[in-house]
């Protein structure tokens, strides 16, 4: 059974035309993305002498609004044409870009960060439910796991072509202007497509909830959350816990990197497995994975358990993250596949800042070993309850 599925989807091609352009102008939007984020608090120190409390203030706007906007880029992205709505959101969120060159007050950058959130969150739902738009049904799975490898390569080398761009120019402007262009670029790309119009569903059901929210994949979305919060504590506060208490000093790239090596592994080999709809066992060995890499980054004190746990949850993250992007969309009807992405885009960006106000808050009084534990714990309560509810939850509600 599995060859003759395996022969029908090998017909079918997987790297055709649009995904690539699609995949390619995720990858921009994520590397120009990357490509400020790491310098960004030392641009607003050295320019408006910003203090650590004004910076993490000026940064948040970001996320906020990113957050906010997803749930109506989802009705958006499922209600209008998809490539008018692609192509706006990629638009405003490459202009903004050039917003930071122009910004000469600490308000006005501040303004423009907060802003420039919503064009992220809508392009990025956008882009994705295109990406499952032009693949064929029998790649679809695969496809959305290769299409991962887009955020994550980005993820990987934006922040070390920043600080070698930096430290040859020493000129926040240029890195501004970079970030701009390679944007564009991705703007362009994402307008050669060409999409077969879809059809429209007679009689449009009135506004509610669930056009903004997938409800029948709240268990997902709680599974996601608790795994996102853990996210959010490793990859906010690892740095100064490296340093602080490992006396690790330049390491921050280093764990990103083989994070994103492990993320990048397990989506190439994960990709067959999901092609075969295992889709279901591909979250439950993700999330298991996962959860042994955070056992060992809050057990093990040492260079081991803080590099050899990057790799453990990444090869995790990396299974996982697909299934569950599929879970989501298998939930869904075809005309809901924008709400399917936003709802999973909105419960990992919930989980991430959960995950960083409680890491901090625990940090600060109990210390860090006790964060890391406590993101254990709740990535642990998140396995439970896919093991426990989600998965036969999915099994019962999946449309297909």
């Amino acid at each position: 059974m599995d060859s003759i599925e395996s022969t029908s989807a090998a017909k079918e091609r997987l790297w055709n035309r649009n995904y690539l352009k699609v995949w390619c102008a995720n990858f921009m939007i994520f590397f120009s993305f990357m490509l400020l984020t790491p310098l960004l608090p030392l641009y607003l120190n050295d320019t408006f002498g910003a203090d650590k409390q004004t910076i993490g203030f000026v940064l948040s706007g970001y996320t906020l609004t990113a957050l906010l906007i997803r749930p109506f880029s989802g009705y958006l992205v499922d209600s209008f044409p998809r490539r008018t709505v692609l192509l706006t959101s990629y638009f405003l969120f490459s202009i903004c870009f050039a917003g930071y060159l122009v910004a000469g007050s600490l308000f006005l950058f501040a303004v423009i960060r907060t802003l420039h959130g919503a064009p992220f969150g809508a392009s990025t739902v956008s882009n994705s439910t295109v990406a499952i738009d032009v693949l064929a049904p029998s790649r679809r799975a695969e496809g959305i796991g290769y299409y991962g490898l887009s955020n994550n390569i980005a993820t990987a080398i934006g922040p070390t072509v920043a600080l070698v761009i930096y430290g040859a120019c020493h000129s926040y402007d240029v890195l501004f202007w970079i970030a701009f262009l390679v944007s564009a670029l991705g703007l362009g790309i994402d307008a050669s497509l060409h999409l077969r119009p879809r059809e429209q569903s007679v009689g449009k059901p009135p506004l509610s909830l669930d056009r903004f929210v997938l409800l029948k994949g709240w268990s997902q979305s709680l599974c996601m959350i608790c795994y996102a919060c853990s996210y959010g504590v490793l990859s906010t506060y690892i740095a100064i816990y490296g340093k602080d208490e490992l006396g690790i000093t330049g390491g921050t790239g280093l764990f990103f990197m083989l994070l994103a090596i492990g993320l990048i592994l397990s989506r190439l080999v994960g990709g067959r497995s999901l092609r075969r709809g295992r889709i279901v066992q591909n979250a439950a060995a993700g999330t298991a994975i996962s959860l042994g890499g955070y056992l060992l980054f809050a057990a093990l004190h040492n260079s081991w358990g803080y590099y050899g746990a990057a790799l453990i949850i990444g090869l995790g993250n990396g299974h996982m993250f697909p299934a569950f992007q599929t879970m989501f969309l298998n939930l869904a009807s075809h005309d809901r596949r924008g709400t399917a992405n936003s709802t999973l885009l909105v419960s990992w960006d919930i989980g991430v800042g959960l995950g960083i106000m409680a890491g901090g808050s625990f940090a600060e009084h109990l210390g860090y070993h006790a964060a890391f534990w406590m993101a254990w714990a709740v990535n642990l309560v998140g396995v439970a309850l896919f093991y426990g509810y989600a998965r036969a939850h999915f099994l019962r509600n999946r449309l297909r």
